[in-house]
């Protein structure tokens, strides 16, 4: 099962990322363009807010069953200064819940403004600020702090 979550995660954390490219992408081409907000611009919006949240569930289920946080979580105080084990069992969660939290705050923003205008703004500003916390919380296979692959089997 939980190499399951773990496929499962693998495979949502790449759509999290793509569906918040193209929700950004099409806010900001609506809001340079002045443009209205369309069917298609409300769906980037409701869609990456869900698949975010469907990778919140899978990302609680790992951090609940991980035996790396339940390590870290059994000796805190000693573990704090090994980085990756902090990173997994504080840092990387905690980001998460932030940009999670964002991308909820700036969907609701975004389908409560007035004006197509206000929309495009609000989704543009706060998605790209959640992207750019997920960036800073993955664990690139490229980082020299903390690293995974891209995929995992």
């Amino acid at each position: 099962m939980y190499s399951t979550i773990l496929f499962l995660h693998s495979i949502f954390r790449w759509l999290v990322l793509f569906s918040l490219v193209y929700a950004i992408f099409r806010a900001y081409k609506g809001y340079k363009s002045k443009s209205n907000f369309s069917h298609l611009d409300n769906k980037a919006r409701h869609w990456t807010a869900t698949i975010a949240h469907i990778q919140f569930i899978i990302g609680m289920l790992i951090y609940i069953k991980s035996p790396i946080v339940k390590y870290f979580l059994r000796d805190f105080k000693n573990l704090i200064s090994n980085w990756e084990l902090t990173f997994f069992g504080l840092f990387h969660f905690i980001l998460m819940i932030s940009a999670i939290v964002i991308i909820t705050t700036g969907s609701a923003k975004s389908k409560r403004k007035k004006s197509d205008f206000e929309k495009f703004k609000a989704m543009l500003v706060y998605f790209s600020i959640a992207l750019f916390i997920i960036s800073i919380a993955i664990p690139w296979p490229f980082s020299p702090l903390v690293n995974r692959p891209y995929l995992r089997f």
